[in-house]
């Protein structure tokens, strides 16, 4: 019995590896992810640039590919940009990040998401706009949020009772946001770790 399983997975381990896509510069590409239609499944797809993996959103956005956990079924991507001197996302004109709702991947619940730069609206909705927020260290403490300062902000776990394929930003509502994966309370703000965690169900 201990063989036969030995073997299965011992198979499977072969046929993941040879249907694996080649590396991105240096960035390994698990399966099941694919960049092209002849490795990995295409279902699971992205995006290699110029050397660098990226996920492209529903709505055409690219976000660098920062680690991937092929172990868990996970992997990270760079926040888009909130360019010098302004409040607003890179991504802004897009909507913000959107997954597509029948995509093979789904925002994790290990994100927790700032958004700036917000009308008095947001106050209506169980987020933490306090003075307290993790939002007010990000704007006093990181260059990047520095033209975000004095805007109203606020912080939320993104979890599971919220829309699993999307965070959102427009005019009219917040125009900016970042994410830290695995944000412990107390956690130093040197320590955190930027970025949106995305996770994919494994192929049948």
């Amino acid at each position: 019995m201990v063989l036969v399983i030995f073997v299965i997975l011992t198979l499977v381990t072969y046929v993941s590896a040879l249907d694996a896509c080649p590396k991105c510069g240096s960035m390994e590409v698990p399966y099941p992810l694919s960049t092209n239609d002849n490795c990995g499944d295409t279902r699971y797809r992205v995006i290699c640039n110029n050397d660098i993996l990226q996920f492209e959103s529903a709505v055409g956005f690219q976000y660098k590919i920062i680690s991937i956990n092929p172990s868990v079924n996970k992997f990270v991507i760079s926040p888009p940009l909130i360019p010098k001197n302004t409040c607003y996302a890179s991504d802004l004109s897009l909507g913000g990040l959107k997954l597509d709702d029948n995509s093979a991947f789904n925002i994790s619940t290990h994100n927790t998401v700032m958004l700036f730069n917000c009308t008095e609206n947001i106050l209506l909705s169980p987020l933490n706009c306090s003075s307290n927020s993790f939002c007010r260290h990000y704007e006093e403490k990181v260059e990047e949020g520095s033209g975000c300062r004095g805007t109203l902000c606020c912080h939320f776990l993104k979890d599971s009772a919220m829309t699993a394929h999307r965070i959102r930003v427009r005019v009219g509502g917040c125009t900016a946001y970042t994410s830290v994966v695995g944000m412990m309370s107390g956690d130093d703000i040197d320590a955190w770790n930027y970025g949106i965690e995305l996770q994919w169900m494994p192929p049948n």
